[in-house]
């Protein structure tokens, strides 16, 4: 019976490798957004004579926004392929990233609400900057969605907050009391 109960113990723990092809398909998202990126910057450069009043800051814009889902991608495929499937065998490069193996799920929860909030400005901001082409309806409906993003991510970050607190508590009520005359102990 311990055999059988070993061959699924090694099973579901290879199964972490059905998420490599999800992380694949984010790389290949990656390309797709580079490019909307270079298309974006090629009609920035060439209309740059010709574009209205609003129609670079726009466009900058729309470069900004697609770079934030990209480096958001990146961080979802380093920090998850990391935390779920193996870990990078890169330590030593130089260009490795500081926060690399240090993302945890919770932080990723934070990372990817807070990326949300930042685009969720950005297409606000480029909505206010064409207002003429929305409803008042429309505009009041995109800061509604706004608001939510952001009254969702302080929502996520105190949640997170509270539940490292009752960690950190539970880990100090589980600490062995010091013992008179150890060697640890201040005096």
């Amino acid at each position: 019976m311990r055999a059988v109960e070993n061959g699924l113990e090694r099973a579901i723990f290879a199964s972490r490798w059905l998420l490599a092809p999800f992380f694949v398909g984010l790389i290949v998202a990656i390309l797709v957004l580079l490019v909307k990126f270079g298309k974006e910057l090629w009609y920035l450069v060439k209309n740059v004579w010709d574009s209205g009043e609003y129609d670079a800051v726009i466009s900058i814009l729309t470069l900004v926004d697609t770079a934030l889902i990209a480096s958001l991608l990146l961080i979802m495929i380093f920090s998850g392929y990391e935390n779920f499937v193996s870990k990078m065998n890169v330590g030593g490069h130089e260009d490795r990233p500081a926060w690399m193996g240090k993302v945890g799920f919770s932080d990723l929860k934070i990372k990817l609400i807070g990326a949300i909030v930042a685009i969720s400005a950005v297409e606000l901001l480029k909505a206010f900057l064409t207002s003429t082409a929305y409803t008042n309806e429309q505009l009041a409906w995109k800061v509604i969605i706004h608001l939510t993003f952001v009254v969702s991510g302080v929502l996520f970050a105190i949640t997170d907050r509270l539940t490292e607190g009752k960690k950190d508590s539970k880990a100090k009520s589980y600490a062995p009391a010091p013992v008179e005359g150890d060697q640890g102990m201040i005096r």
